[in-house]
């Protein structure tokens, strides 16, 4: 059995025994299969995941994987994050401690990196860690828009560890146990969808017992994590955006709004630029030479969900200014799948880094234009 069989067959046969699986039983699920971590390296040969797998076959996995409709992963920050950093920046001791659990879907983690009055600028960190006096550090300060916080057991926390330093200097990429009571409070943010996948995150004297890639390296350590956000995961991210479109297509017609001329140019070109972004992910797939291709990739398909959000309301007509279910004061409002596009992709353009920073990068990093005044 090839690979992308074994991986639509497994897929196929577990969705329709649990179609609607507990997010943490699922990642145990995955795990248990050796679907997460496949292709990490390892020391000697060995992997520090699950199964061995080229390049190639990650990126199959990961389309098979959006193309099934299976659920939103709980544990990809820990996978697609955490752990390509361990493995190029962490010691031996810390690969072994940490991989392992992440492979067998075991523990969560959560990204700690914006702060309030920062935004975008990953320099303008406040939060410190001062030495606890017992080889780890007390880290203090706040973390806002952090994802999944509240299901996280381990928390990867970019924080200032020189008390003299600005901006890019000074600071440390530290590895944050979530339970602390006293020292951590996570508070979920309601956001337009009335769903709370984004949280504040509040450290008062939290423990960090271990610190990757050393002290004063974290902003080395930060920049090549923000550059794997835009790797294998992008291509199965546009699976599921193709998704999306073909139920846009299927709604402009049902509605009768596909005989718009204008509607139909907009929806020919969604797809003709879905189809350029992807050709651009394969193209600097696996590349790490080029200072801009992260902040390309996040420019075109921030805006182009953001598109396909306004779309996707404009071809339900009038339907689309009217829920579900009747509102109720007792309950959050309900939103159909459109709507639900719509308010949540409004974000698109600021996560992750705003389109401000990502042209910065490009102006500076790629055209050698000046640097921005600060």
């Amino acid at each position: 059995m090839d690979f992308r069989t074994e991986a639509r067959t497994w897929l196929e046969g577990r969705l329709a025994d649990i179609p609607a699986p507990d997010p943490r039983a699922w990642e145990r699920e995955l795990g248990h299969a050796g679907w997460i971590g496949i292709g990490w390296p390892g020391a000697d040969g060995e992997s520090y995941g699950n199964r061995r797998a080229t390049l190639t076959q990650q990126v199959v996995w990961a389309e098979e994987y959006a193309r099934s409709g299976a659920p939103a992963r709980m544990g990809h920050i820990g996978e697609n994050l955490l752990a390509p950093t361990l493995i190029t920046y962490g010691t031996e001791e810390q690969k072994q401690r940490h991989l392992p659990p992440v492979a067998r879907g075991e523990t969560l983690w959560c990204q700690g990196y914006s702060e309030p009055g920062a935004g975008s600028d990953l320099a303008g960190v406040r939060t410190a860690a001062v030495p606890d006096g017992a080889g780890g550090y007390a880290v203090t300060g706040q973390k806002i828009w952090t994802s999944l916080a509240l299901g996280a057991d381990w928390c990867f926390v970019l924080a200032r560890t020189d008390p003299g330093s600005t901006r890019h200097h000074g600071l440390s990429f530290l590895l944050v146990e979530m339970d602390q009571p006293g020292r951590i409070e996570v508070r979920p943010i309601r956001q337009l969808t009335g769903t709370s996948e984004f949280n504040e995150v509040f450290l008062d004297g939290a423990r960090a017992a271990e610190v990757v890639g050393g002290e004063g390296n974290g902003w080395q350590v930060a920049m090549g994590l923000l550059a794997l956000e835009r790797g294998v995961s992008t291509l199965a991210q546009q699976i599921g955006f193709a998704r999306e479109l073909d139920q846009v297509v299927a709604a402009a017609v049902a509605s009768g709004a596909a005989e718009d001329p204008v509607i139909r140019a907009r929806l020919v070109r969604q797809w003709a630029e879905l189809d350029t972004m992807r050709r651009h992910a394969l193209r600097t797939l696996g590349s790490t030479g080029d200072p801009g291709a992260p902040s390309v990739a996040k420019l075109l398909w921030g805006g182009w969900h953001q598109r396909l959000g306004e779309l996707a309301v404009q071809v339900t007509g009038e339907a689309g200014a009217v829920g579900p279910e009747p509102w109720s004061q007792r309950r959050p409002y309900e939103l159909d799948s459109a709507q639900h596009l719509f308010l949540f992709s409004r974000a698109d353009t600021i996560y992750g880094g705003s389109d401000e920073i990502q042209r910065n990068i490009i102006a500076e990093r790629v055209l050698g234009l000046p640097r921005e005044p600060r």
